[in-house]
């Protein structure tokens, strides 16, 4: 039993001198890392530098938006060891900001060092801005028609006739508050003097800042219709032609009269307006004498609106052969 106990001691010798070489060397491996830790982290060159850590939004509801114009990045200054920074640069680090549980209004968010997952090693000095506030609000849709704004005038004898947008409406999404306080959308003016011809154009729309951010820059195509403007006149003493007479006859009265809508430049250039109508009776088959309805028709001039008879007095004569 002696011998026993004296073999069971030298053993517990034995393992323990073995633990305590074990011990010794953990602790060497971890002194030896701890320098080359201290080296790398400590004693390496700390460099200063800043970087722009861009703002992700994340699980935003998909019946919001974010209705305000915010800085999306944070200018974040840092200290690390030469090596680090230098990784730090290839690294793509954001600041998330989760929007899942979001409601309309105002959201205020803390920009904190925490919130930005920097190597270890690297230590924030400053954040800016220090939050970031998101106004937060219904996403909608509605349709803006489009007016066209205009100034000026087409050249003298001439009118606007129409301008026609093409679209003539937008339908826009975004923010409910902004799309409430907008009632049409409008272009850039268009200036109409001098203008004598119809014409095609493509023309802005003059948004705020608001709807620019909304849709961006946009272009319109105006279909501008100018027309030869015209006045009403009577005119009197349009003689009347005889058609199909097979003898001499005459007409009672001899001329008539009308009233008329004809090209102001044309009043302009014409010395006598009876010229710029035909009147005629047809008598063909006709008994005479006979009252029979008189047409009056406009004259064609090139270059020139036709001329638009309005009434005609008498509308009839009496036909009759010549004495």
């Amino acid at each position: 039993m002696e011998k026993l106990a004296w073999l069971n001691k030298e053993f517990l010798k034995e393992n323990m001198a073995r633990i305590r070489l074990k011990d010794w060397a953990f602790k060497a491996v971890s002194l030896v890392l701890g320098v080359l830790l201290w080296y790398f982290v400590v004693g390496e060159d700390q460099v200063d530098i800043n970087i722009s850590v861009p703002i992700e939004v994340l699980n935003l509801p998909s019946d919001l938006v974010i209705s305000n114009q915010y800085k999306k990045e944070i200018e974040a200054s840092v200290r690390g060891p030469r090596s680090i920074i230098q990784e730090l640069r290839n690294r793509n680090i954001t600041r998330p900001v989760d929007l899942s549980k979001a409601i309309p209004g105002t959201m205020v968010i803390k920009n904190a060092a925490d919130a930005i997952s920097f190597p270890n090693g690297i230590k924030v000095l400053r954040l800016q801005p220090a939050n970031t506030t998101l106004l937060l609000d219904k996403l909608a849709e509605k349709e803006f028609p489009i007016h066209p704004v205009v100034e000026g005038e087409p050249i003298a004898g001439f009118e606007l006739s129409a301008i026609k947008l093409q679209p003539e409406k937008l339908i826009v999404s975004g923010p409910k508050t902004i799309l409430d306080s907008q009632l049409a959308l409008k272009t850039y003016v268009i200036n109409l003097d001098g203008l004598a011809h119809s014409t095609s154009l493509q023309v802005q729309l003059n948004l705020s800042p608001e709807m620019l951010n909304l849709i961006g820059e946009t272009v319109v195509s105006a279909e501008i219709t100018v027309k030869e403007r015209m006045l009403k006149k009577t005119v009197r003493g349009i003689p009347v032609n005889v058609r199909d007479a097979d003898q001499e006859v005459i007409t009672v009265p001899a001329t008539v009269a009308v009233e008329a809508d004809i090209p102001e430049n044309l009043i302009r250039d014409t010395p006598e307006l009876a010229m710029l109508f035909r009147a005629s009776v047809g008598v063909k088959d006709a008994a005479l004498p006979g009252q029979i309805e008189v047409n009056v028709a406009g004259v064609t001039v090139p270059n020139h609106a036709p001329i638009k008879v309005i009434t005609i007095k008498p509308d009839k004569v009496v036909v009759r052969l010549q004495q």
